[in-house]
Order: C-alpha cells, then sequence, then structure tokens
C-alpha cells in the first residue's frame, strides 16, 4: 500500500529539518508520497526535489497558505501546484510582505506584555526561513517565559492572546483562488485545531467548498478515530475529496511523525485521485 503524507514543513518555513533531512526521514519512516508544506513559501522545494530523488520519495510541490474566514485564522494546503505559475509568485510575495508586517505587530505586542526583544530574538531563530509564531515561541522559551512551546501560545500567541495577529491575512476564499490558478488542489487544512462546533465548522467547510476547495484534510496526525469518522462524514456531505498528512514540524513529537496519522476511513475519495 502506497504510503502518502501531503502535509510537513521544513526550515524553510516553521520546521527543524532541512528539506534534505526531511525528505531523508520520510524516507525511514516509510514514506512513499511526500508533500513539502512550507507556510506562504515554496523556498524549499528545489532542494527537497533534489533530496526526492535520490532516496525515491515521490515529492508533490506544495505549500500551506494563511488566510482568514469571519476573523479565524484558517489554513489552506495547496498541492500539486505548478512552481512556473505567476500567480503563485505574486501570491508567495504578498504573503512574505505579510508576514514582515505581522511579525513586527506581534512583536510590539509582546513588548506591551512585557517581552523585550522579540522580533530580533524570532528573526534569529528562523535563521532566514519564513518567520512564524513558532520562532516567536521558542524566544519566549529561550528567554524563561514560558516553559514549554504550548504554553507559549496558550499564554502569548494562540487565539485571543498578545500575540495573535490574522488580520493581515487574505480571506479564505482568495487564498483558495490562487491555488486553483497555480493548477493546484485546495485543501482546507486540519480542521479539529480550529476547535468550532460541529454547525460552525460545517459553514466554514461550506464556504471552502463553494469557494472553489476541492477537499478536506480528514486526517492530521494522530487523531482519534472518531475525529476522522465525523471529518469524513462532513467532507462527503460537501462532495470534497479526503487528505491525509502528519503536519510534521520536528523529530519527537510522536502526534505528528511523519507517515504517522490515523488511517482514512474506507468511504473517503483520496485527494491524490486529483492529481
Amino acid at each position: 500500500m502506497t504510503v502518502y503524507d501531503l502535509h510537513c514543513h521544513s526550515t524553510a518555513s516553521d520546521g527543524r529539518l532541512t528539506p534534505t533531512e526531511l525528505l531523508q526521514r520520510a524516507f525511514e519512516q516509510g514514506v512513499d508520497v511526500l508533500s513539502l508544506t512550507d507556510h506562504d513559501t515554496v523556498h524549499g522545494l528545489a532542494e527537497a526535489s533534489i533530496a526526492a530523488e535520490q532516496c525515491g520519495v515521490t515529492l508533490i510541490p506544495g505549500i500551506e497558505f494563511s488566510s482568514q474566514w469571519e476573523r479565524r485564522g484558517i489554513h489552506v494546503v495547496g498541492l500539486n501546484i505548478d512552481l512556473n505559475s505567476e500567480v503563485l509568485a505574486s501570491a508567495v510575495t504578498a504573503q512574505l510582505a505579510a508576514r514582515e508586517v505581522r511579525g513586527q505587530l506581534i512583536a510590539e505586542r509582546l513588548t506591551k506584555a512585557g517581552v523585550q526583544g522579540a522580533l530580533a530574538g524570532a528573526q534569529n531563530i528562523a535563521n532566514g526561513a519564513v518567520l512564524g509564531r513558532p520562532h516567536f515561541a521558542q524566544y519566549l522559551l529561550d528567554q524563561g517565559r514560558v516553559k514549554s512551546i504550548n504554553e507559549a501560545f496558550k499564554k502569548y500567541l494562540g487565539a485571543g492572546k498578545p500575540g495573535d495577529v490574522k488580520s493581515l491575512w487574505p480571506e479564505m476564499e482568495q487564498v483558495v483562488g490562487w491555488i486553483i490558478a497555480a493548477g493546484g488542489v485546495a485543501v482546507l487544512a486540519h480542521p479539529s485545531k480550529y476547535k468550532m462546533t460541529r454547525t460552525k465548522l460545517s459553514s466554514l467547510v461550506s464556504d471552502f467548498a463553494v469557494s472553489g476547495g476541492q477537499a478536506l484534510e480528514v486526517s492530521s496526525g494522530l487523531m482519534p478515530p472518531g475525529s476522522t469518522a465525523t471529518l469524513a462524514r462532513i467532507a462527503a456531505d460537501y462532495n470534497l475529496h479526503a487528505s491525509c498528512g502528519s503536519d510534521f514540524h520536528f523529530p519527537g513529537h510522536k502526534w505528528q511523525e511523519l507517515g504517522q496519522f490515523s488511517p482514512l476511513p474506507e468511504s473517503c475519495v483520496p485527494v491524490w485521485d486529483l492529481f
């Protein structure tokens, strides 16, 4: 059976493995088909392509765009995108510019919360990669402000906290349009992480489908079987294909290891049928 992992991250955004290291680990974990979906960038895909050929893993070009829907931060994965697309290039440029401004705003808010030097600290940790909240979380941990990355999000960076800045992101419909224009498949990422009621989640998925979205990430990391089954039913309700992925960021996180996630229910129509 072919093992697909269609959601993971490298040092091009907020992952801790280089694209080469990521592909090697995917091979070791038994992954046959991998999509590198770094946040708002495709910078790591050239290196990943070379590494994929060397280790025999099939690479699907991907990206994970940040967006908003009803003032909530929503992530949309683009799979099998055309890296030569002018629309994609413009979208990435716009997102990176938004991330720069967002980083400044996050730092300003953290300063008001008593945390000094956050922007320079996070940029130093990012080391040229796309700047994101995990880099600020690591800075908070390094400064002894929190005892874990999770605490950094719960106290400073999560929804409704001082460092939660999402107003700069484009609307979800626009992001879906970018992906389709780039010849890709738009996937609503990790829906369970948004902590919505079933009614609210159905509304989100409905709007996503109406905007042209084609798939729902039914399995994201290791999930309770009941959650996977619920998402499979929602996908079917809106005639969406099903995607799956680990959302891997770094080794040692057993719930988000490459190739390790709840299997798609047999009722699902897999997203790779669209490739």
